[in-house]
């Protein structure tokens, strides 16, 4: 047989693995939007992720060494420097408290009990600004767990329909016809779940660490208020 007819009877041999960028790239215009956001979705996904981690085992290591130099420390206002106060949540639970102890004391007459309150009410909100302050980002990661897997199937479903329409456009059905919409739409529905689950995993994990962290705050601030109100006594 000739060589010509050889390679007609040959098949063209097709891609042997896939490539993202080219199904991105081969896309429909509203399913390349659609990776583009998810992909954006997904960087900043990971920005936090990192952002996070690093800030809270900043926070924890500053709050664990000035704990441990509060209760240290004969003159604990000394250590309430303006430094401290703007870097460290414990400083700035701490200085709530004395603060509040201070204003209480030199008002005159002092009923102890509603001192008392007041000084819990200061450490308290000051406890729940910081819990709030440290999840503060963390909603991102909760939104995009929910969404993106929805949005990918967006683009799923619109990648799916465009290749309907390519079916009647070309009258045929064949695999070569629909194959290409269809991977290019379950693309979109990897991206979508390539930037929902870590986002979910960290959000799992991110909450329960603030949440851990503020019980933390909580308790120094008990024993904060423990000693204010014995000075209270003694006033």
């Amino acid at each position: 047989m000739p060589i010509t007819l050889l390679a007609a009877a040959t098949p063209a041999a097709g891609p042997t693995r896939l490539d993202p960028l080219e199904l991105f790239l081969q896309a429909d215009i509203v399913v390349q939007a659609v990776m583009i956001g998810l992909i954006l979705a997904s960087i900043w996904t990971w920005t936090i992720i990192v952002s996070f981690t690093l800030r809270t085992g900043n926070l924890e290591k500053k709050s664990r060494d000035y704990e441990t130099e509060f209760w240290e420390t004969r003159d604990r206002e000394a250590t309430l420097t303006k430094q401290q106060r703007r870097e460290i949540p414990s400083a700035r639970i701490a200085a709530a408290g004395l603060e509040e102890w201070k204003k209480s004391t030199s008002a005159g007459k002092l009923d102890a009990d509603a001192a008392r309150q007041r000084i819990a009410a200061a450490m308290e909100s000051q406890v729940a600004f910081e819990a709030d302050e440290l999840a503060g980002r963390l909603g991102f990661l909760a939104s995009t767990g929910s969404v993106a897997p929805f949005v990918g199937l967006f683009g799923t479903v619109w990648g799916i329909m465009n290749s309907f329409f390519q079916i009647g456009a070309q009258q045929s059905a064949s695999l070569a016809v629909v194959a290409p919409g269809i991977a290019e739409a379950l693309f979109a529905t990897a991206i979508g779940l390539f930037a929902a689950i870590p986002a979910v995993i960290a959000y799992n994990r991110f909450s329960n660490r603030v949440n851990q962290y503020e019980a933390r705050l909580q308790r120094f601030a008990d024993r904060v208020h423990a000693g204010l109100s014995r000075e209270l006594d003694k006033a």
